[in-house]
């Protein structure tokens, strides 16, 4: 009987170290105010970001693509590069803002109009770029009178 009982206590650790549920996350409680207390000799390291994937990469490639198409006059390559770049990482605001530029460089004042929505939408938290984007909307209504 205790033979039968020890091999299935050591089945249920083996299944349950094997499926991770004994995995526990450790919480330092150290206070944050402990950290200013190191000595200047010892470097703190930085939190490591997660990086992003490779769909926001490719897509902040093509973003730096389109800016330069723009850049260099060519307002209908910069629109395909920057659809691309939309398709890839949809979140990512400034295609929104540099499609706008591109169709004010077109004179398609309602498509920059629409981009520039989107671009105020996707970078509502971002005061830098939400100044960008009022200035695009103020010479989109400029034009429009």
């Amino acid at each position: 009987m205790t033979t039968k009982i020890t091999t299935i206590l050591i089945c249920w650790l083996m299944i349950v170290g094997m499926t991770g549920c004994v995995k526990k996350e450790i919480v330092s409680q150290e206070p944050v105010s402990s950290r200013e207390s190191i000595p200047p000799e010892v470097p703190v390291e930085p939190e490591q970001l997660p990086q992003p994937g490779p769909r926001v990469q490719a897509s902040l490639k093509l973003t730096e693509q389109g800016r330069l198409n723009l850049k260099a006059g060519k307002p209908d390559n910069a629109i395909r590069v920057l659809e691309q770049a939309i398709s890839l990482n949809p979140a990512n605001g400034q295609n929104y803002y540099y499609l706008a530029e591109a169709w004010l460089m077109k004179k398609n004042l309602t498509e920059a109009r629409e981009f520039n929505s989107l671009a105020e939408l996707h970078l509502k938290d971002d005061t830098a770029w939400l100044e960008k984007v009022a200035r695009q909307a103020d010479r989109i209504a400029d034009l429009e009178r």
